[in-house]
């Protein structure tokens, strides 16, 4: 098969397609909304135990400082002192850090589900080819994301900027304050700073999601030829399903003829449909079409039932009506009850008269 160009895929991918790029690792996921949940995450988690963290850091410090002078550092002692350290920092910051885990696993989640992919992880050599690489700092994505990035660092400092001049005669008072003042200002101020932030980089996350989604969409499309392709893979050759069908359609016919035999009567038109009916009172609801016909078919149903010795009964309208609205193996609709109550009577009545 010849190669395709990319703007001769205007067909939306199968999901069979889907699957495969799950497995490759090829799903639609922004970065952009991760890093926004850790940043929020971690400014809310740290207001609400900022105080708590900033009195178990100064008890730490003090802790800490207060004991250097006694500490004595040597190749024996230097792993049990930095042990002792990073349980403390660990005991201090673990809220934290599981509060913006959960947030960071929550969104990828949110995004992508549960994906392990090896082949995404398996080496390749054209993520080191020079020429490949170059292709990708030039490329269109590349060109999306600098021009993302000098965006955000313009609007998250004009942010910054008006923070900042809003709380001016805050800052200029801050070398007549205590430590505790200080601490709590730049920490009131940080937290402000970042929640605007925090906010405009939401946004355009959710933008940019919208906007890998759509990348995404756009890189699975499959070209008509593909789509062909891969039906030929999944059910076989067309030919060969042709084929099973006939066959599947040749032993449909032989079962049904051979049911005319069995059949109380045969509806004709004269030539061109017979529908075969059989009724047994004591287990059927209604009468059913045990085979019908046009042409061919229909003429030799008519010779089965000839040779069987089921009757005939020559009613155009009803035959068209039965061949139309019913099919083997079905019973007849109400609106034809008594159209064909009248044949069947009119045949058991002949069958009586011949006993």
């Amino acid at each position: 098969m010849a190669e395709e160009s990319f703007q001769e895929r205007t067909e939306q991918a199968t999901p069979k397609r889907r699957e495969e790029a799950r497995k490759q690792g090829q799903v639609a996921h922004s970065t952009e909304l991760n890093s926004v949940a850790i940043i929020l995450a971690g400014l809310l988690a740290i207001h609400f135990v900022g105080e708590t963290l900033f009195r178990d850091l100064s008890l730490f410090t003090a802790e800490t400082l207060s004991q250097g002078y006694g500490i004595t550092l040597s190749r024996d002692s230097l792993p049990v002192h930095l042990r002792r350290w990073a349980e403390m920092a660990f005991t201090i910051s673990w809220p934290i850090l599981l509060i913006i885990s959960v947030a960071a696993l929550a969104v990828n989640l949110a995004q992508v589900g549960f994906v392990f992919s090896s082949e995404a992880l398996t080496p390749k050599l054209s993520r080191i080819d020079p020429a490949a690489g170059l292709g990708r700092l030039f490329s269109k994505r590349a060109l999306v994301e600098s021009l993302k990035g000098l965006l955000k660092i313009a609007i998250v400092g004009y942010i910054s900027y008006r923070e900042v001049m809003k709380r001016m005669a805050d800052l200029a008072t801050m070398s007549e304050s205590g430590v505790g003042r200080i601490f709590h200002l730049m920490g009131d101020l940080t937290f402000q700073v970042g929640i605007r932030v925090a906010l405009f980089l939401a946004l355009l996350a959710v933008l940019d999601y919208l906007y890998q989604r759509w990348e995404f969409e756009r890189s699975i499309r499959m070209s008509k030829q593909e789509i062909k392709e891969e039906l030929r893979q999944t059910e076989g050759d067309p030919q060969v399903r042709a084929r099973i069908r006939a066959l599947q359609r040749e032993a449909a016919r032989k079962r049904m003829m051979a049911e005319v035999p069995q059949a109380d009567v045969v509806i004709t038109n004269p030539t061109h449909y017979a529908v075969a009916l059989r009724y047994d009172a004591g287990q059927m609801a209604a009468p059913t079409v045990v085979a019908k016909g046009q042409n061919l078919i229909a003429q030799k149903i008519r010779e089965l039932a000839e040779e069987a010795g089921v009757p005939l009964v020559e009613n155009p309208p009803l035959a068209q009506a039965l061949y139309k609205a019913v099919d083997v193996g079905r019973e007849i609709p109400e609106d034809l009850y008594r159209a064909v109550a009248e044949v069947l009577a009119y045949v058991f009545r002949l069958k009586r008269q011949r006993v």
